[in-house]
């Protein structure tokens, strides 16, 4: 009986192993990667918009980039901040062409808070091109040009772009980078382009639409209660025959989600529960299907069954191999690796976040 579940446990985890490794190959040759470049001549009318809601501590650093990036207009939305955000906003966009600050609109009833500052931003937005970015994303010269050029070259609505990840104190480090390692290693990138709603991924960071296409599908209304408002859109809006592209920002865009280990759990936590299709059942098989992949190995004796080896190895090196072609490459990024054997008791507080039958953010409080 030992033998069969032995067995059975060093096969199942092999083939896992195996499955995220064919695709974390794949997407490292294949995923598209931005590359710096000037703005199109005669190219297309683009609205950069940012949603902001007690965001000025990201926007002293990130709005100035964003200026600096020659779009037709930069609009940032002040949603009920309680920390300056509108007035830093306004000052910074002081004398700049086509920037302004919009103050925000109260919360309408069955909308939750993105949604509804994004729909705001659409409709005042002129743009042929809507490019939504959150603020804490940090854009470097010649990002806008390479966002447009992706977006033509693709051919597609939706041009979703996942910033690198600039993780700076040890608490921020400890879950916050497994963004890139659910991306890089679960998902292959050219499926996406695949007609099948469920072959969907967006991020929310950056989500670059042809206004046609979001106009037609009738824009941030068709997440308006979604508290994993980018994915849910990208689904829909294959559903309804758009289509979706994914890219890796490279050097061209940075972000740092959250800047401690407890606003990282918060952070993850709002979204978790949606990710498992609403299914606590789901949620507490994934938490011991990560316990046993990443964490057991390290209690059972590998003398008699060397295969344990390979099972520590391949969760130590998945982390730094991720790191290494999101362009992540200082020692301390490499060395989240060894954080593998506790990852998942690391992350056990976000699932545990994610059963509970309210979530909060930002001050409001949203049903699961």
């Amino acid at each position: 009986m030992r033998r069969g579940l032995a067995r059975a446990y060093r096969n199942v985890t092999r083939g896992f192993f195996t499955y995220k490794a064919a695709v974390f190959l794949l997407n490292a040759l294949t995923f598209p990667r931005l590359r710096p470049r000037p703005l199109p001549q005669g190219g297309p009318r683009v609205s950069i918009l940012i949603p902001a809601r007690d965001e000025a501590h990201n926007l002293v650093h990130t709005l100035p980039g964003v200026l600096a990036q020659g779009a037709h207009e930069v609009l940032v939305l002040d949603d009920g901040s309680r920390d300056g955000t509108g007035e830093l906003a306004r000052r910074l966009c002081g004398g700049v062409p086509g920037a302004r600050v919009l103050p925000g609109e109260g919360l309408p009833p069955g909308w939750h808070g993105k949604p509804w500052a994004c729909q705001q931003l659409a409709r005042a937005a002129t743009g042929d091109v809507l490019i939504f970015t959150d603020a804490d994303v940090s854009w470097k010269p010649g990002a806008l040009g390479a966002v447009l050029w992706e977006l033509a070259h693709s051919g597609v609505d939706l041009l979703s772009v996942w910033p690198r990840q600039r993780n700076v104190t040890p608490g921020e480090r400890l879950i916050t980078p497994l963004v890139e390692v659910v991306l890089l290693t679960l998902l292959p990138a050219p499926g996406v382009r695949l007609p099948f709603p469920a072959a969907s991924a967006a991020n929310g960071q950056l989500m670059a639409f042809r206004r046609a296409a979001y106009e037609r599908v009738g824009g941030h209304a068709l997440v308006r209660d979604e508290v994993l408002e980018d994915v849910i859109f990208g689904q829909r809006l294959k559903e309804r025959g758009g289509r979706l592209a994914l890219a890796l920002a490279g050097e061209l865009m940075e972000v740092r989600m959250y800047r401690s280990y407890p606003a990282s759990v918060a952070g993850f936590g709002k979204n978790v529960y949606r990710v498992h299709l609403r299914s606590r059942l789901l949620l507490a098989a994934s938490i011991l299907w990560h316990l046993a992949v990443y964490t057991l190995p390290w209690f059972l004796p590998a003398r008699r069954a060397r295969w344990l080896y390979a099972l520590r190895a391949a969760g130590l090196v998945e982390r730094p191999l991720v790191s290494l072609v999101t362009g992540r490459r200082r020692p301390a990024d490499l060395a989240e690796g060894l954080l593998s054997p506790v990852t998942p008791l690391l992350a056990l507080p976000v699932y545990l976040h994610g059963l509970r039958r309210q979530v909060g953010w930002k001050g409001r409080e949203y049903e699961q």
